[in-house]
């Protein structure tokens, strides 16, 4: 299943990397970009976690904040976090429950060998509570600018 634009996001309540609880509902008439990625501390989500930091401060004044899920632990999370100066909050989803919901969870293959993980998805949740833009399928490099572009359309729809 995977969700689109106008679908309601689905509720979630997951621990942040310092063990406090962080829940959809705590961000109601603001913008989310909720980003799932496989792995902490590998090339392509250390590059992803990245870009959302540059922007970070670019988001924050349009108005939304950012969310990365993966199912790594909190410890690892705490790591990652402070080696790249993160400033938003990395979320543990270790038995991907929340990933399911979100369509981001499902088999892929790496040389040849076929596994469940992951799929690097981005969603963008309006302060309805609707999907204002998904991407299922992302591609790190301009990712986050698309966000941007997608985040400044909606306000100004």
């Amino acid at each position: 299943m995977s969700l689109k634009a106008g679908d309601k996001a689905p509720a979630f309540s997951l621990k942040d990397a310092s063990g406090n609880t962080v829940e959809l509902a705590d961000f109601k008439g603001k913008y989310v970009v909720l980003y799932f990625y496989p792995k902490d501390m590998t090339p392509g989500c250390t590059q992803e976690a990245c870009d959302f930091r540059d922007e970070h401060a670019a988001l924050k004044k349009a108005g939304a904040v950012v969310l990365g899920v993966s199912p790594d632990s909190a410890k690892s999370h705490l790591k990652f976090a402070e080696k790249h100066g993160l400033p938003f909050p990395l979320l543990v989803d270790e038995d991907h429950a929340v990933a399911e919901k979100y369509g981001a969870w499902g088999e892929k293959s790496l040389y040849g060998r076929k596994f469940m993980g992951i799929i690097r998805s981005t969603f963008l949740i309006g302060p309805d509570g609707r999907i204002v833009e998904a991407w299922p399928k992302v591609k790190v490099t301009g990712h986050v600018d698309e966000v941007k572009a997608a985040l400044k359309a909606a306000k100004a729809a």
